[in-house]
């Protein structure tokens, strides 16, 4: 009988869940939080479209107004070249020629037709 329970003693040492070190799942949390900040640019970097900067064919224009300064950006990108004009509400005056004729639509899209030798193109 003695010897029934020290054998029982022994495996419950062997197999007991207070032997177990506390921090063991420090490193599991560490590599969820790893995991998730990957995640977390990834999904940054789609809903703000930030991938198309660093594609060297792609072409776009992005208007931008700062809302505390009123200042409106234009940023454009054409192949590896980046530009950003600032628009000013200064009014221009001077000669020019004319080169179509802009007609906004009832959805509210602007469409322009060219007109002379430009339209010929």
């Amino acid at each position: 009988m003695r010897l029934f329970q020290r054998r029982r003693r022994l495996l419950g040492q062997l197999t007991s869940v207070h032997h177990e070190n506390p921090l063991s799942g420090v490193a599991n949390l560490f590599d969820a939080s790893i995991v998730f900040a990957v995640g977390l640019m990834v999904a940054l970097l789609q809903a703000f479209s930030i991938a198309q900067f660093f594609s060297p064919t792609s072409e776009f224009t992005i208007v931008r107004k700062d809302t505390a300064t009123g200042v409106t950006e234009i940023v454009e990108k054409k192949g590896k070249e980046i530009k950003v004009r600032k628009v000013t509400p200064e009014k221009k005056a001077g000669e020019g020629v004319r080169l179509g004729i802009a007609y906004q639509l009832k959805d509210g899209t602007v469409v322009y037709v060219p007109e002379g030798p430009a339209a010929a193109k």
